[in-house]
């Protein structure tokens, strides 16, 4: 006969491939014909907008843009100038690592930006991105827990306690966010934006019924020409704070939230004759990414001491471990420059791809600041200083846990010029989570033969054995077709936790 197996479903999410793209756009761009001709070019900064994200046949498509900037000094004038222009690309898997996902993320960075002068009046740019697609398949969980049967059948059961931490939702929203950021007291008022940073963070997340409240900081760093032609700098922070829907979310549910921006427009507020008031629009995409951890009961292993049972059993994955984490160093270096600087304009941090190696419990997470500094030489030439400096985290996890982990530097740098260099001081976060999957077997199906009882005629009544030190009280049992209750009576004692693994055990066979 069929045994009627009790079963659980529920939904959840699971990883479902990782692709990384590269590839390298070029483009020739005149410079306007409202923009002086171009004597030197400084530096060349982009910022990475991804706009769309599909999946279509197992086939992940992203799209998007580089907004190039082009710091230069203009022919037969002082001071600097900005060129601005976008670069479309798009990056295609080839449909073999997404299939049968029904949710992406993705990321695109410059690894490599670099623009070159043709002529003066055009520029031809280089660069090399970088895309991160997971794909994510909806994949219930589904196991046994338990087995039907009446005691006429004589059936042992074991039942498996487990702790599991499921991705039950993954939502998504796009949103607008508009404010005013004041100049400090003190700075020149702003004639015209040269270069602008935002790094999002997102500081507090909160489940109220079917929202998802989330609450950050915009960090958005300028770099303008005042109205006397002279280059300055200002940093602040802008506040938000966005509703999600969430249906269905389970109660304390935890969850992470990833902004993208997709676009942005900054401008000198045309209203404010000072030119102190910055105008700030941003456009951002935030992906939700809600954990539950869940007490399932695993149905792991049957017999019966009356009848022949045979079963099938499905292997399990679960992840039993996860943690989420945020590791803050702070970088003190000097950038030597090799000349005499007289001012900083402008310092700004890049980190790179995050690298994990282990040895045991400790895990190093590395990463690449690429720091940049923007400064006037003695004679007020505008020059660029580069350096990559090496940061590096510990954290103490266990030994097969798999670790995601991203880097950035989430606020301003701080510099000063000494007779060494530019001396600079920056944070570097190092964002990510760590999860451990375990393997279990469980009961899918079974049968009983009820037909022919167990020939247990030449089976001896009564065996006298140690406990072996991988065996369990349910092995002996089963083994000697008995039952876990018929050994701890026979041997006096209460649980399984108080057999001696060093004395003889009374294993009776048990009677019908």
């Amino acid at each position: 006969m069929e045994l009627e197996l009790k079963k659980t479903c529920l939904d959840a999410y699971e990883a479902g491939g990782e692709v990384t793209l590269t590839q390298e756009e070029t483009a020739e761009t005149i410079v306007p014909d409202y923009c002086p001709d171009i004597a030197r070019i400084i530096e060349t900064t982009g910022k990475v907008f991804l706009h769309s994200r599909e999946l279509r046949d197992g086939r992940g498509t992203v799209s998007g843009t580089v907004r190039v900037t082009v710091l230069y000094t203009p022919e037969g004038e002082g001071g600097v100038r900005t060129l601005e222009f976008a670069m479309p690309f798009t990056a295609e898997t080839d449909g073999r690592g997404l299939t049968d996902c029904a949710a992406l993320l993705a990321e695109t960075e410059p690894e490599f930006l670099e623009t070159r002068m043709l002529n003066p009046r055009k520029v031809f740019t280089h660069c090399k991105l970088v895309t991160r697609l997971t794909g994510y398949q909806r994949r219930p969980l589904c196991f046994s827990t338990d087995v039907e049967a009446g005691p006429e059948l004589c059936i042992e059961k074991r039942q498996e306690p487990q702790h599991a931490i499921l991705l039950t939702h993954i939502a998504e929203k796009d949103f607008t966010y508009s404010e005013q950021m004041d100049l400090s007291p003190g700075r020149e008022g702003a004639a015209e934006l040269l270069t602008s940073q935002v790094c999002p963070a997102v500081t507090e997340t909160k489940i109220v019924g079917s929202k998802l409240i989330f609450k950050g900081l915009f960090h958005v760093s300028l770099l303008y020409r005042a109205a006397d032609g002279s280059c300055c700098s200002a940093s602040g922070e802008l506040p938000f704070s966005q509703i999600m829907e969430v249906e269905g979310a389970p109660e304390g549910a935890e969850p992470t939230v990833r902004l993208q921006l997709t676009g942005a427009d900054l401008q000198v507020d045309g209203g404010d004759a000072e030119g102190r008031e910055i105008a700030v629009t941003l456009y951002l995409h935030a992906t939700a990414l809600l954990h539950q951890t869940q007490e399932l009961t695993l149905l792991s292993d049957l017999y019966s001491t009356a009848y022949d049972l045979t079963y099938d059993a499905a292997p399990l994955e679960l992840t039993s471990f996860r943690q989420q984490f945020t590791r803050r160093q702070t970088v003190r270096e000097v950038l030597e420059i090799g000349v005499v600087a007289d001012s900083i304009l402008s310092l700004s941090v890049t980190c790179g791809a995050v690298s994990v190696s282990r040895e045991g419990e400790t895990a190093v997470l590395r990463t690449g600041a690429d720091l940049r500094a923007l400064y006037l030489d003695e004679g007020g030439v505008p020059l660029v200083a580069e350096r990559t400096i090496d940061v590096s985290c510990q954290l103490e996890l266990p030994e097969d846990c798999r670790i995601t982990a991203r880097a950035v530097c989430p606020e301003e740098v701080q510099g000063g010029l000494t007779d060494r260099g530019i001396e600079v001081r920056f944070p570097v976060d190092f964002q990510g989570a760590a999860a451990q999957q375990v393997k279990r077997v469980c009961v899918s199906g079974g049968k009983l033969s009820t037909d022919a009882p167990k020939d247990t005629a030449g089976a001896p009544s009564l065996v006298l054995r140690c406990l072996g030190k991988q065996e369990t009280a349910w092995d002996l049992a089963k083994r000697y077709n008995t039952t876990i209750g018929v050994i701890l009576s026979a041997n006096q004692v209460e649980s399984e936790g108080e057999i001696p693994r060093d004395q003889l055990l009374l294993i009776p066979r048990k009677r019908a």
